[in-house]
């Protein structure tokens, strides 16, 4: 009986310290890095033998850059 209660009362402040409270609660953001593209009127074909290339994101040197769509020689 001794061993059981000398169990429990050196659990019981382990127990209790590892309870969560309010203060070591952390703060969480959601960053999903997704964001709508620019809406950008289509120009017409000023030549044969282009293809059109879509506006995109792209990464240069550590930021994310909106690259406008365009037409391509080919």
């Amino acid at each position: 009986m001794k061993k059981i209660i000398a169990g429990a009362l050196l659990a019981l402040p382990l127990a209790v310290a590892s309870i969560p409270t309010q203060a070591s609660a952390l703060e969480i953001r959601v960053d999903p890095g997704f964001r709508r593209p620019i809406q950008r009127e289509v120009v017409a074909r000023r030549y044969e033998r282009q293809r059109w290339v879509p506006a995109h994101w792209e990464r240069r040197n550590g930021r994310r850059v909106w690259i406008p769509g365009r037409y391509v020689r080919y």
